[in-house]
């Protein structure tokens, strides 16, 4: 019993750095994917020979305009703001080749819709669409201690890749744009892509902490190299951004987890993140249209855990939203002509999983943290 308790608080722990993965925030184009370690987030909660499946479900609305880290309320109130809705799922399986060493698949399904008026002659308010595969992820993972040394927490570093297989091309209708104001298929915006066409390296770390009373401490991040400098998509946008940018993305979280001793299963977090896009990548040209940015959150959850199976539901809330300025706002400015260009942001995100871990039955759980 007291192996099982112990592996019901860590198995709810590895979920929740599952749960916490990013999505796009809106125009600024942070895709659906995390690192490696939490593409799956059950590292620490399977044994050699065990695998883990989950499912994860995304969903946010964006639709507050900011031009740096002021808000720019008067979008709404002219009825001009564009409004993203967007709804992600991802299939993820992970196996433990060892104590420390685990490797994950993550296979990610998305679908957006886009409503607008600059986009469609600025007259009228029309939406565009884009569904199907996003960019998966593949890659493997190691813990630094195993044993008595892992008795009161851990450690993870991942590496893995991020292939193109989603659609960065895909296109919708848009209206009052062709030849005497027909309508004409375009590419859809860059935050409604499915992917972005490069192939990316992602570096990651992952851990659990066990404090006093039991409070347990997560954190992770990761960062992701896309060394591809554009990727040939048109944006029908001034030269400079005539063509879409293949940029890094990054995230980092932390925050406190508390099991609820009243309801066996239970938990709560409450912890906060860092997502974004950087306005150079650290590999490689960053030329071509991208609108860079962060989003900083407070990060509330819930868990519950019956049997082999968990389930999270996350609710990042928006406290601060900047849209940096990018490459080319800099590069086109000038002491007459000041450009900073602005993007939509959501107040809230929705994140809810479901693992199931595949236990070896001849096995026990965690010894050693008895």
């Amino acid at each position: 019993m007291k192996n099982t308790y112990k592996y019901t608080l860590l198995f709810s722990i590895a979920l929740l750095l599952h749960c916490g993965k990013s999505v796009a925030q809106g125009c600024v184009a942070i895709r659906q994917f995390s690192g490696i370690g939490n593409a799956v987030g059950q590292g620490n909660a399977i044994e050699k020979g065990e695998w883990n499946i989950s499912t994860n479900y995304r969903y946010f609305k964006s639709f507050r305009h900011f031009r740096g880290s002021h808000e720019e309320p008067d979008r709404i109130t002219n009825n001009t703001e564009v409004i993203n809705w967007s709804h992600g799922v991802d299939f993820n399986v992970s196996y433990a080749f060892s104590e420390r060493v685990y490797g994950i698949l993550s296979l990610p399904f998305a679908y957006n819709e886009r409503s607008s008026l600059y986009e469609h002659g600025r007259t009228e308010r029309h939406m565009t669409y884009s569904s199907g595969l996003a960019d998966m992820r593949i890659g493997a993972g190691y813990w630094l201690f195993s044993g008595e040394k892992a008795r009161k927490g851990n450690t993870a570093i991942g590496f893995g890749l991020k292939l193109p297989t989603g659609d960065y091309n895909a296109k919708s209708t848009f209206y009052n744009v062709g030849p005497g104001g027909s309508p004409e298929e375009r590419p859809v915006d860059q935050s409604i892509q499915l992917g972005d066409g490069g192939l990316g390296l992602i570096i990651d770390a992952q851990g659990v902490w066990n404090f006093p009373k039991n409070f347990f401490l997560y954190y992770d991040g990761f960062y992701m190299f896309n060394p591809r400098n554009t990727n040939g998509t048109l944006t029908n946008r001034r030269p400079s951004e005539a063509i879409m940018s293949v940029p890094d993305q990054f995230a980092f979280r932390t925050g406190v987890f508390k099991p609820i001793a009243a309801v066996h299963g239970l938990g709560l977090s409450l912890g906060g993140r860092l997502e974004g896009i950087p306005v150079k990548d650290l590999v490689g040209d960053s030329d071509g249209f991208r609108r860079p940015g962060y989003v900083v959150s407070v990060d509330p959850g819930l868990s519950y855990m019956l049997g082999n199976f968990t389930t999270r539901i996350n609710i990042p809330i928006a406290l601060v939203r900047n849209r940096t300025r990018s490459l080319a706002d800099i590069a086109d400015s000038t002491p007459e002509n000041f450009r900073h260009g602005d993007a939509a942001f959501a107040d809230y995100l929705v994140n809810v999983s479901l693992a199931w871990r595949i236990i070896k039955k001849d096995k026990g759980v965690f010894n050693s943290l008895d």
